[in-house]
């Protein structure tokens, strides 16, 4: 598994505001590319720094995936006041979830 990790910086969050809001519309234009396995949204409420990680099978279909992912990600950054400040890609070398 691969990963794509694109980091963030705008406005602080303030301690109500929702962090789902265009959730559902952006997993909308992700899910169906091929490859894809999830996504992590982080968020330092008070510094305003974010991040989002994306998983993939490989990194082919990762790499395959970036004209998509940057458009995603710049169109988002604009609606929500931020700045990308890097992308990195990473391979998975352990994962777990769960109890």
């Amino acid at each position: 598994m691969f990963a794509r990790l694109s980091t963030y910086q705008g406005s602080p969050v303030p301690a109500g505001g929702d962090l789902t809001a265009h959730s559902e519309e952006i997993v909308r234009q992700v899910q169906d590319l091929p490859g894809f396995r999830g996504v992590y949204y982080l968020v330092d409420r008070a510094s305003g720094k974010a991040a989002s990680l994306t998983l993939w099978d490989d990194e082919r279909t990762m790499r395959e995936s970036e004209e998509q992912a940057a458009r995603i990600r710049e169109e988002t950054a604009r609606r929500e006041g931020q700045r990308v400040v890097s992308v990195e890609h990473f391979e998975v070398g352990f994962s777990r979830l769960g109890p």
